[in-house]
């Protein structure tokens, strides 16, 4: 800590190529975070390794990003990261690790650049607090664990942000445009997620480049053409390719990628409206409680209970578990109410939140006696970028209608690179002045200690008090006494400085283990003693941290849990499309497979990150046996019941309705016409996942034979489990 006051020259030094012995550790300290047991994870996100298994066995899927490997319909995001994932498939050989590997190298890519962006102009310490605190951010390591694309999306826009750096110390039109460039390569990762760094990028270079505002202009605008340009060259080939050449644009209502990209993916994300049932609305109360009234009666293997009263409950359910639909303010998914203190409500807090208050003080103390008119030092410049990747970013998730806890790994960066230069700021202000701004490093301390001691009181249960009261007692104490002893310049207040900071990392330190330690959610992924789940928050009515499921919901097909049990949240029998819980990149809770659709296992390997994977030996061996040359294997609702059968056998399965089940992809005539053509005969309906398509499940039903359960049904999975009970299959043949 004695050095980090020293002055920081602001151009690389002779020993500039020189490894940093303190970078080492912080290195392996992410790379066992971020890579540690990743080969226990058969599957990672089903949705997504089905798709790469699919991009694996043709050209025409890998472009397109196909789902399935009969080019159906393809997954609800851009291609770039899974051309990453295939390639890495194709050269270490198709497993769940091998599509998380790119994901878990990126997160420790992410941290290396978070050190060379800010110790260049802050100092070597400021760099390695950053590096340090971006690899203990707990949501970093739980997503880049997993094969989601946001540890990819984040890497790739700190490249970014690196050429922007070198563009403007090298006042170099080229590296301008290739810092956009690289933004609009992020938006073929994940869309206008991508486009949230923009304020930043756009403050920044006016602010930082000393050239003439004529020329600024200029550079910006064409670096913005061009990074349009990149952003929509996929989705202009493929929305300019004949529907009947590619697959259908998947979670899209209209087969558009640039409707993806600016709907579902984009716009509707900040008000909530993202319902994928052919509208953007919410459907209204009583038709859900009509429709899943007027369902619970059609349906023979639903519960008995059909109550007026009981039909209001599943109503008043079904509304609440909407995530994309209704712009739901009842914190799904442990988001939160939307509000200014949204990011210090449970179930985000514990994801990102940890070091926010010392934040918050290292910008007071960034930005002290800064004039609006300038001159900026080069500190308060990049200052200025962080804040403005920070704040637009930080007020988006304060107010957004939906998204999941991990889309939280945007606001590391800022927060790391602040926690690291704010480090260095305020103990050099501690040292050296007299006035208020030496109160700052004191006062950060007691603040974040306070924030993580509220942050683990509701996990009293799980991680008991002594880690509470620690970090509680020891950030008051060493807050105290480094204000008391303010004005001496000692080895003592040093050490005392340098406990502070570790104090404040070692409860997010713990937090980012517990993916290895209580197991992670592959598509739900969060931080926590209960990450298994893939919720986040403190554990509600679970009773095992490690157990599968959504706080107490047990998969279906999962060889633990009771279907009957209290403690678990079934959805309403046949509740309608816009009630469902729905999971962009990973399932839709409607969507799940019932226990005779799946066969328990006794593998060590975890399975889909806590939604069952596992396929049903028995139909798989039925349906391959009966095959007579038909290009699926067999057709289903929703991407869920499909993805485990792709990635088991690589033979197509149609996602009739797309990822939720709800795209509107079939009609009754086109559903004829491949029936003709000997595409597909064999039918597995559950009562979920309807949505647009509930024409076609009706054609279906009325014009099929139902196959004996006992043909293809393991009768080691006959409990009652899953949104509306066991499904069934059907057989079509037409002349």
């Amino acid at each position: 800590m004695k050095h980090m006051n020293s002055e920081v020259k602001e151009e690389p030094t002779s020993n500039k190529k020189r490894i940093d012995l303190f970078l080492v550790p912080i290195v392996l300290i992410a790379a066992f975070l971020n890579l540690f047991k990743i080969w226990t994870d058969e599957y990672a996100n089903a949705y997504y390794t089905a798709a790469v298994k699919s991009m694996l066995q043709s050209f025409h899927n890998f472009f397109y990003a196909s789902f399935d490997p009969g080019g159906y319909v393809t997954i609800d995001k851009p291609p770039v990261v899974f051309w990453i994932q295939t390639i890495s498939a194709k050269i270490f050989g198709f497993h769940g690790w091998s599509v998380i590997l790119p994901q878990a190298l990126a997160g420790i890519g992410s941290v290396l650049l978070l050190y060379v962006l800010v110790k260049r102009t802050f100092g070597v310490w400021a760099g390695r607090f950053a590096a340090l605190a971006m690899a203990l951010t707990p949501i970093v390591p739980a997503v880049s664990r997993t094969n989601n694309i946001d540890s990819m999306l984040v890497f790739t826009l700190l490249l970014a942000t690196w050429m922007l750096f070198r563009a403007v110390r090298t006042v170099k039109f080229g590296w301008v445009l290739a810092a956009f460039a690289m933004i609009g390569v992020a938006f073929n990762m994940k869309m206008l997620q991508a486009y949230m760094v923009l304020p930043a990028f756009y403050v920044f270079y006016v602010v930082a480049t000393k050239i003439t505002w004529k020329k600024k202009i200029a550079f910006l605008t064409t670096a913005t053409a061009l990074m349009l340009a990149v952003s929509v060259s996929w989705a202009v080939v493929v929305d300019s390719t004949s529907a009947d050449k590619r697959p259908y644009m998947g979670s899209s209502q209209t087969n558009s990628v640039l409707e993806l990209a600016f709907g579902y993916n984009g716009i509707n994300r900040l008000t909530g409206n993202t319902s994928v049932t052919g509208s953007s609305h919410k459907q209204p109360a009583q038709t859900e409680q009509q429709t899943a009234s007027s369902e619970t009666k059609q349906n023979s293997n639903s519960s008995a209970d059909s109550s007026q009263s009981s039909n209001q409950r599943k109503s008043s359910f079904s509304q609440k578990m909407q995530a994309p639909g209704g712009g739901n303010q009842n914190g799904m998914f442990n988001t939160g109410n939307p509000g200014p203190f949204r990011l210090f409500q449970k179930g985000l807090s514990d994801q990102i939140s940890w070091l926010l208050p010392f934040v918050i003080f290292s910008i007071v103390g960034l930005f002290a006696g800064v004039k609006f008119k300038g001159p900026y030092t080069a500190k308060q410049k990049e200052s200025l970028f962080w804040l403005a990747w920070l704040l637009p970013v930080a007020v988006f998730f304060s107010i957004a209608g939906f998204f999941h806890q991990y889309y939280l790994i945007m606001l590391a960066p800022p927060i790391a690179a602040f926690a690291g230069a704010g480090a260095v700021a305020l103990w050099s202000m501690y040292k050296q002045h007299n006035d208020w701004k030496s109160w700052l490093l004191p006062g950060g301390i007691l603040t974040t200690a306070a924030l993580q001691v509220y942050i683990m009181s509701p996990y009293v249960s799980s991680i008991g008090v002594a880690p509470i009261a620690g970090v509680g007692a020891l950030g008051v104490i060493l807050a105290l006494v480094l204000a008391i002893r303010k004005q001496r310049k000692n080895s003592l207040t040093n050490y005392l400085g340098a406990a502070a900071m570790v104090v404040l990392l070692a409860m997010p330190a713990y937090w980012a283990m517990t993916p290895i330690i209580y197991g992670g959610n592959s598509m739900l992924p969060s931080a926590g003693p209960d990450s298994s789940s893939g919720m986040g928050g403190p554990p509600s009515t679970a009773t095992n941290s490690k157990q599968s499921g959504f706080n107490g919901m047990q998969p279906p097909g999962s060889s633990s849990g009771n279907s009957s049990s209290n403690n678990q949240m079934q959805p309403p029998s046949g509740s309608s499309n816009s009630g469902q819980m729905q999971m962009p990149g990973g399932s839709s809770n409607n969507s799940q497979m019932p226990n005779s659709f799946l066969s328990k296992s006794s593998s060590s390997k975890r399975k889909s990150g806590g939604m069952n994977a596992e396929v049903n030996q028995k139909l798989l061996n039925y349906l391959t046996k009966n095959n007579t040359g038909e290009k699926y294997l067999f057709a289903t609702t929703d991407s869920t019941s499909a993805a485990p059968y792709i990635i088991k056998t690589g033979k197509p399965v149609m996602a009739m309705g797309g990822f939720s089940g709800s795209d509107p992809i079939l009609t009754v005539s086109k559903l004829k016409a491949m029936i003709k053509k000997g595409e597909v005969k064999y039918f597995y309906l559950s009562g979920m996942g309807k949505g647009g398509q509930s024409d076609v499940i009706t054609w279906i039903k009325e014009n099929s034979k139902e196959i004996p359960s006992s043909k293809w049904q393991s009768t080691s999975s006959s409990a009652q489990q899953g949104p509306s009970g066991n499904g069934t299959l059907y057989e079509i043949t037409l002349k």
